[in-house]
């Protein structure tokens, strides 16, 4: 299934093989966007990687550990692809305490294009990554179905939702997304048993996705933002949804930067292999 940094890094340093085994090779998005910037963009300039300081804004601290461990992909020439990594909150606290506003501040592209480009996102909920959008592509590809609608069904709570494809009276297709580690612990249960029925599973460690990542912006007391959090969540719903096959700039990145979709150099950009080791082996544990 896919997977957050937070989960990817539990999988191989606890579970191992067993696991890691099925986790989808698709690298993250930070990891993409690394090579991204430093890459193409860089080239794009006339820049070296090194010239280019790349900031990461995430909601969770885990994204920090996931720069660290990416290493040094050989197209970065020494490079890594993320420099910094700052969770929502310390920026709201940097905005804070140096007195800043980004009401007045200019919006830049990738591409340059301000005037045709708009703000898009892809088809899921605030915090979930594109469980949706693979659904409906394998729909289509496997079963020649177009899937309009997914609909989600909770199961045990409303952090393990499943969504399911029936041709002819028989499921065909059965995903299933897994919030927080309650949830991952049954999956996993199952998963060693033989007993757990789907193709593919959307999994990350925060009960209630990414949105609810410790490192966003918390009340005075400490807690979780709730209303900020709805705020965000009623923007993002807003955003007009566009599937990435249809965007030209992804069909022009495909072309200009990976040579191709399915190319050797898309394969090394795109995806990741991952490492099983021994629990504690690393002074970079996490201690769940």
């Amino acid at each position: 299934g896919t997977t957050g940094a937070c989960w990817v890094r539990y999988a191989e340093r606890v579970l191992g093989r067993p696991i890691t085994a099925h986790l989808c090779t698709a690298k993250s998005p930070q990891q993409v966007m690394g090579s991204l910037v430093k890459d193409y963009f860089a080239r794009q300039q006339n820049l070296s990687p090194e010239k280019i300081f790349h900031v990461i804004v995430a909601p969770c601290y885990d994204k920090k550990l996931e720069a660290l461990q990416e290493g040094f992909p050989p197209a970065l020439h020494g490079s890594r692809g993320a420099d910094c990594v700052l969770t929502s909150g310390e920026i709201a606290q940097i905005m804070d305490q140096g007195d800043l506003s980004v009401k007045d501040a200019a919006v830049d592209t990738l591409f340059g294009d301000l005037k045709e480009d708009k703000v898009t996102r892809h088809d899921g909920a605030s915090s979930d990554g594109h469980l949706a959008h693979i659904f409906r592509h394998a729909a289509k590809e496997l079963f020649n179905e177009d899937v309009e609608e997914v609909t989600y069904r909770a199961l045990r709570n409303k952090d393990f939702q499943e969504v399911t494809l029936e041709k002819n009276g028989e499921v065909v297709l059965r995903f299933a997304a897994a919030y927080g580690f309650r949830n991952i612990q049954n999956m996993i249960l199952k998963l060693k048993k033989g007993k757990f029925p789907y193709h593919f599973v959307e999994v990350l460690a925060c009960a209630g996705g990414c949105l609810n990542g410790r490192g966003q912006a918390q009340t005075p007391d400490g807690h979780a933002d709730k209303a900020l959090l709805r705020q965000m969540e009623g923007i993002y719903a807003d955003i007009p949804v566009r599937r990435p096959e249809s965007s030209a700039h992804m069909q022009e990145l495909y072309q200009e930067w990976l040579e191709g979709i399915n190319s050797p150099k898309a394969r090394e950009v795109l995806h990741t292999t991952y490492q099983s080791q021994e629990r504690g082996a690393h002074s970079l544990d996490i201690k769940w």
